[in-house]
Parts: structure tokens; C-alpha cells; sequence
């Protein structure tokens, strides 16, 4: 057995239209990730060059006490639509034998006001079907979801479309913001566990 790496996942669709909507949110913290990282998210050798469906990119996460290198993280972005992201998600998870507890997720979410980050284990997936594709995948709920805001649609807007839509000029303002406090909640749950992130991301700034 090989040293044990978390794999983390950022959910979109795929292509230069919808690159800037609500539901590419978790691309967007995964990219920012790779950024910090110094890694360019690719196509992946090996089992998953038959069947390119995501980008991929491998690095260390941060360094621990000692200056010894972090732990091992696969950053991800599924090249899928977002309804079928699971099979490229499990198929990662196989390919890099990381267990469904150390699979770490970002995703919009709707239940959440705009600019809010929240982290939990398991649990339903609101509508979301991107999770509802993954937990059929894997064949389990119990993975990390770190849920980036992005509020309900005004008025009557049909969430579908309010989703598939860019920020407002408003929202744009803090996007960058906003990316940076999911990006360091992965960091975070990653380098001091679960429990100690909810406790620092579970507070407003």
C-alpha cells in the first residue's frame, strides 16, 4: 500500500459557455487549487487515458511540522455534464484507491446565501444533481461536500436556469473572494481534519 492521498473534486460542466456560471463554482475552487498548487489540471495517464473523463492534476498539500511534504491530493474536474459527474468521479477514486472518506467534493449550493461556505460529511443531496450522481457512484453518501453559496433564484426564476447563469455584476465583486475561502476550506480539511475546518468555516468572517 502506497501512501494514502484525498481526492478532491470540483463539479461544472464542461466547455467555454457555461465557464462562468453558478453550477461551475466547484471547477472554479478546483482550478484555484491547482493554481496555489503550481499544477495544470490534464488528461490523466494510465486507466484513464481509454476513457478521458475529467482533468486531473497530482500534488502535496502545504508542509507539516518538520518541513516534511503535506499529504497527497488529486485535484479533479469531470469533463461530463454535471448530472453524469459520478462515473468520473468513482472511476478516480478506483484509480488512485482513495476511499470514499478521503473524496472531498465542492459544489454549488442553492441552500446557502451567496458568498457562504459550509463543510459536512454525508447527508442528502438537495436537489443537487451532480451529488445525486456521485453518491450512486460511489455507492455511498459518506464523502466530504464542501458547499460554496450561491443563493436562491429572486422572485420566480426556475432554479435550473438561475443555476446555469452567470454571477451578477454584484456577485463578481466577491467571486474571487469567495473562491479563495472554499479553496482554503479544502486546505483545511485536508491539513487538520474535518471537525477543526467546520469549526473555522462554520463562523462568519
Amino acid at each position: 500500500m502506497g501512501e494514502a492521498r484525498w481526492l478532491v473534486v470540483g463539479l461544472g460542466n464542461p466547455g467555454p459557455q457555461y465557464a462562468g456560471n453558478r453550477h461551475n463554482l466547484g471547477a472554479m475552487v478546483v482550478e484555484e487549487l491547482a493554481r496555489r498548487l503550481g499544477v495544470v489540471l490534464g488528461r490523466s495517464g494510465g486507466l484513464l487515458s481509454r476513457r478521458p473523463q475529467a482533468v486531473v492534476a497530482e500534488a502535496r498539500l502545504g508542509v507539516l511540522p518538520g518541513g516534511v511534504p503535506g499529504p497527497r491530493v488529486v485535484l479533479a474536474r469531470p469533463t461530463t455534464y454535471m448530472n453524469v459527474s459520478g462515473g468520473p468521479v468513482a472511476a478516480l477514486a478506483r484509480y488512485y484507491d482513495v476511499p470514499t472518506e478521503r473524496v472531498i467534493v465542492v459544489h454549488d449550493e442553492l441552500d446557502l446565501p451567496f458568498a457562504e461556505v459550509r463543510l459536512k460529511r454525508g447527508g442528502g443531496e438537495g436537489g443537487h444533481n451532480g451529488l445525486r450522481d456521485t453518491t450512486k457512484a460511489l455507492g455511498s453518501a459518506d464523502y466530504v461536500r464542501v458547499r460554496v453559496g450561491i443563493g436562491r433564484p429572486p422572485g420566480r426564476t426556475d432554479p435550473a436556469d438561475h443555476v446555469l447563469r452567470d454571477f451578477t455584476a454584484a456577485e463578481r465583486k466577491d467571486l474571487d473572494w469567495l473562491v479563495d475561502r472554499a479553496a482554503d476550506a479544502v486546505e483545511a480539511v485536508v491539513g487538520l481534519g474535518l471537525e477543526a475546518a467546520q469549526l473555522r468555516y462554520h463562523t462568519k468572517p
